[in-house]
């Protein structure tokens, strides 16, 4: 009876001293239970596949990290989730699962990280199978969870949703982490890999800018909840809808019979047959491993999936430095930028050039303190915010160079070819690294007394060595271009025997080819016998003059005279038009021909015999006999976009139009719009200035990145439709000196009116009501996308198209941060000051009557 009895108290001593420590605990934790860093001291789950509580660091064995890690792998302790993961702690560190039912993570005396659940009437904790360390509340609600507040690893079944982030460990060597998330547009959604740098080098998460470099595949015009998962079969994907019927893979595995759906119905199933894992490196790669017991004798975890195969895609993954792939294409090395250098071991380079000024007190150009590295085969990564501009201008690489040297604010250009077509980008910052591209070549500002690295080579003049090859290579070439000149003379000599033949052929074939669809050439004589030596004015825009024609077979054509043509050769003006009297589409007005002699440039369109589309929306009193229904407007704005969307997305060279408003869009016999002038802005001069390139388009019509030294790319246009739609919808002018202080700026009366679920009454009074109020609000809902000020969040013109027609869903959009500003200065005291003005100013006008010329506009919609 006595060895029974104690062994059982050996037992019952046993038990106790467990429950006291709370080291090892199986599945369940009570309230009051403690785990100490210094012991290590875990707790497990049921079967012991995961252990929540302390590890020993990689780095030192004094620093702990508290974490989720799979428990019962050999000599692996690999962390799926960690709530201090850039943060480690020191050996006296505790964790305490409090009776108040709050977890609080403390180092020494300070609170490191807490679950802040002790108003949740939490009772009970558990360490469960799949992963999830879960606090259950009374009635065995969960309070909080870990899979709510993933790291940098997915589990099987864990969902992860649009509020969500995977987060990777800082590198130590500039500061930068990379994240998984869902990016957000008007109409779709999509999982993106982001690199993330400080600006200012703080760690404040406010201060950080990011360079997007993956994406999955999107998700467009769902409803319900999008939620990515990772299932137990190794699939990765997003599944989406009110009760989850849709999914999308962003990775299939071939083993996978069930789909994505039933992991998501099932997001506390323990089960898990394979171990597997989704992780965000510290290398920006996001990569799926399975646990395999058998490879090549050892145990160990083998890749299935990665987002990116080629390293240096990973924006950031040599700091600002430039990635290079070796001959295998799978492995990657860094080389500093020109006038950095590496430091002993450290992948950081010193003397940055990205955080370096490069201006005077004054904001004069220091130019003569600095030179221009050249990195041959050599492209870099730049957000938005890093540019001062495009000048595509610059058609030689030197150029390109030499601009970015002689703007103070630049620290690098890009040169290279997009389409055969030259750009030559300037950042004003270096954050997110470059990479090989055989056809682009950057340019680095460095102090004048600094050394290139190897790879790169400055240019200075008087080189003797440049002046010598000179020398030979003019005496190569003179007896070269002495045999063309012959060559050239006998050409010209046949060429003139056949110039009057041809010229009778020609002259035949004009009738016909006027009405055939190809651009004709058309002498200048000509045109003035058309048009009666321009008689008859039509109108004027920010291309040129338009004057009434008529040949002589009595087909009537109307001829604009273009102002400030790009002194392009004759071949290259040709060339451009042809381009675009290439381009055929029910929505845009027909090239017919041109005339391209000595400094005169004209082009012949079909003439429209209604007009523009300003003289049927706007009341004046030439045209107050005027008055387009609803269903004709809505028409009509269905166009236009299609036009739009076709000149943007469907043709082989993409056109930005840069002058989208209603005295544009033509009309026809039966009312059918068509856009006119598309194509004709890369036919004006560029004048190089602060921002990308001269200023074009109307007031009130700007898109916001024309002001902001953005770059300008068809969302551009976008936003100009955004406007004109609403012009076609009010009936007005959106701002209207004219109206009274509640309404004479029409955007932020209409998203008012939007907002309320009462479109109808910002429709043109004129109508009368008259109008399909699912129509107002859906055009409405549009043109408030259109306008956003982020040029990202604008939908492309063929997602417009769609949205019109009703195919597809949309969202209610933001107030523009434009119309909220102008809202929040107050539209009484607005009003009032531009009235002051206007009385102030009575020749200038920017209401009623607005110049249909080109204009430089300081602001977009906002009167100030």
């Amino acid at each position: 009876m006595a060895p029974c009895f104690l062994s059982y108290a050996l037992a019952l001593l046993l038990f106790f001293l467990i429950e006291l420590s709370g080291s090892i605990v199986s599945g369940r934790v009570r309230l009051g239970s403690r785990l100490l860093a210094k012991e290590k001291q875990a707790w497990f789950s049921d079967n012991g596949t995961f252990a929540f509580g302390f590890t020993p660091t990689a780095d030192s064995n004094d620093q702990y990290q508290l974490a989720i890690w799979f428990a019962q792998l050999p000599v692996d302790t690999t962390m799926v989730w960690s709530p201090n993961i850039n943060s480690p702690v020191s050996k006296d560190a505790t964790l305490e699962f409090d009776t108040t039912g709050n977890l609080m993570l403390m180092d020494g005396d300070t609170t490191v990280w807490a679950s802040n659940t002790s108003e949740a009437g939490v009772e009970l904790a558990v360490m469960s199978e799949n992963g999830n360390f879960i606090l259950y509340s009374t009635n065995l609600s969960v309070a909080w969870q870990s899979f709510a507040y993933p790291s940098d690893t997915l589990l099987p079944g864990q969902p992860f949703t649009v509020s969500l982030e995977l987060t990777s460990t800082k590198s130590s060597s500039h500061g930068g982490y990379y994240t998984l998330k869902m990016l957000q547009q008007p109409t779709s959604l999509s999982l993106a890999l982001t690199y993330n740098v400080p600006k200012s080098y703080t760690s404040s998460p406010e201060s950080y800018s990011n360079f997007s470099y993956w994406s999955g595949p999107e998700i467009s015009n769902v409803t319900g909840d999008v939620i990515a998962v990772l299932n137990k079969a190794g699939s990765f994907g997003m599944v989406y809808g009110s009760s989850s019927d849709g999914a999308v893979y962003v990775y299939k595995n071939d083993g996978d019979y069930g789909g994505l759906l039933s992991d998501v119905n099932q997001r506390n199933s323990n089960a898990l047959s394979v171990l597997r894992r989704l992780t965000l490196e510290v290398n920006g790669n996001i990569r799926l491993y399975r646990w395999d017991n058998d490879v090549n004798g050892s145990r160990q975890w083998v890749p299935e999936w990665a987002a990116v195969s080629n390293p240096c895609d990973i924006s950031g993954i040599c700091g600002d430095g430039i990635c290079n792939l070796d001959r295998s294409k799978t492995n990657a090395s860094c080389t500093c930028l020109p006038g950095t250098s590496k430091v002993g071991n450290d992948v950081s380079c010193s003397g940055n050039s990205s955080v370096t000024g490069k201006c005077g007190p004054r904001h004069e150009n220091l130019m003569s303190q600095f030179k221009i590295s050249t990195v041959q085969k050599t492209n870099y990564y730049f957000s938005e915010s890093s540019v001062i501009g495009n000048y595509s201008d610059k058609g030689t690489l030197s150029k390109c160079g030499d601009a970015c040297l002689s703007n103070c604010d630049c620290v690098a250009s890009v040169y290279g070819l997009s389409e055969e077509k030259a750009y030559c980008w300037l950042l004003r910052s270096m954050e997110f690294g470059g990479f090989e591209d055989p056809v682009s070549t950057l340019f680095v500002k460095v102090e004048a007394n600094a050394s290139a690295s190897g790879a790169s080579s400055s240019r200075t003049p008087g080189d003797s060595s440049h002046e010598s090859e000179s020398t030979h290579e003019k005496v190569l070439i003179l007896p070269i271009v002495l045999s063309m000149a012959v060559l050239i003379g006998l050409l010209s000599c046949l060429l003139y025997i056949n110039i009057h033949r041809k010229r009778s052929i020609k002259r035949a074939l004009e009738s016909s080819l006027i009405l055939s669809g190809a651009p004709v050439s058309f002498s200048y004589r000509d045109l003035l016998g058309w048009t009666t030596n321009f008689s008859q004015l039509l109108g004027t825009g920010g291309f040129g003059s338009v004057y009434k024609g008529c040949l002589k077979d009595g087909t009537l054509i109307a001829v604009k005279k273009l102002d400030k043509v790009s002194p392009h050769g004759e071949k290259e003006f040709i060339t451009e038009v042809k381009t675009i009297g290439s381009m055929h589409h029910l929505n845009l007005v027909r090239l017919c021909g041109y005339c391209s002699e000595g400094t005169q440039r004209l082009l012949v369109y079909e003439f429209m015999k209604n007009g523009s589309l300003d003289k049927w929306i706007f009341h004046s009193l030439s045209t107050r006999d005027r008055l387009l229904d609803w269903s004709s407007r809505f028409r009509i704005a269905v166009g236009t976009a299609q036009g739009i969307a076709y000149f943007h997305e469907q043709c082989r060279d993409r056109i930005i139009h840069c002058d989208i408003k209603p005295e544009n869009i033509l009309l026809d016999d039966n009312f059918c719009p068509k856009v006119s002038d598309f194509g004709l802005a890369k036919l004006m001069v560029r004048e190089n200035s602060h921002v990308v390139t001269m200023v074009r388009g109307t007031r009130g019509y700007l898109a916001p990145e024309w002001v902001s030294n953005r770059p300008i790319t068809v969302k551009a246009d976008v936003y100009s439709y955004g406007m004109l739609l609403l012009e076609i919808v009010g009936g007005r002018r959106n701002l209207d000196m004219t109206c009274d202080a509640d309404d004479f700026f029409y955007p932020g009366w209409a998203y008012k009116e939007m907002t309320s679920g009462t479109p109808v009454k910002v429709v043109d009074r004129r109508l009368k009501g008259a109008a399909e109020e699912k129509e107002v609000m859906r055009a409405l809902m549009v043109a408030f996308w259109c306008i956003q000020d982020e040029v990202s969040n604008r939908p492309s013109m063929g997602e417009v198209v769609k949205m019109l027609e009703g195919s597809v869903d949309i969202n209610m959009p933001p107030m523009p941060q434009t119309v909220l500003e102008l809202i929040d200065e107050g539209l009484d005291h607005v009003y009032k000051s531009m009235k002051r003005e206007l009385n102030q100013y009575s020749s200038f006008s920017v209401t009623t009557h607005p110049s249909s010329y080109a204009t430089c506009s300081h602001s977009t919609i906002s009167p100030r």
